[in-house]
């Protein structure tokens, strides 16, 4: 474990980051790329490594950076979530729905707007939802890991430039 901290370490930076509002459109395509890359400093730094960094290594950093950020991102979400009782989703379901009927996508749709509009009322009654959490975790994973992987191995070349370069 202690080989991998600096994911540890980077995810959760990722993922309180990813919680601030005005920031967290950025999450995906930007913050969990930067701690990927952060991750690749911090475990050169600490080991005292100047090795080049092989394409398995970065890649398996962008993996668990972007695990370890959709777990506490997952986690923090879901935490204020139950303590506010109220998130981006409760705040965005009435255009989603307006939008939804405007498409007309037919009986599907209105399926899919019954469990939006049960998500959100268990939101705001209890402030969680299995679905809602489920699906949170479940893009994220997706999105986060995806993208720390190109984090990972934009970091590669990065770090390995300067290396060559020094």
């Amino acid at each position: 474990m202690k080989k991998y901290l600096p994911t540890f370490i980077a995810g959760f930076a990722a993922a309180v980051l990813s919680i601030v509002p005005g920031i967290k459109s950025f999450s995906c395509c930007l913050i969990v790329p930067g701690a990927t890359i952060l991750a690749l400093i911090l475990d050169q730094k600490v080991n005292k490594n100047s090795e080049r960094i092989a394409i398995g290594k970065a890649v398996m950093f962008g993996l668990l950076t972007g695990l370890f950020a959709t777990l506490f991102i997952t986690a923090l979400d879901g935490l204020i979530t139950f303590i506010s009782k109220t998130n981006d989703f409760i705040e965005a379901l009435p255009q989603s729905e307006s939008l939804i009927r405007e498409l007309n996508f037919g009986p599907m749709a209105e399926e899919s707007l019954k469990l939006m509009k049960q998500m959100a009322k268990q939101i705001q009654t209890t402030g969680f939802s299995p679905l809602y959490i489920f699906i949170l975790f479940t893009s994220n994973i997706i999105t986060n890991t995806i993208f720390g992987v190109i984090g990972g191995l934009v970091g590669m070349g990065l770090l390995n430039k300067r290396k060559t370069e020094q």
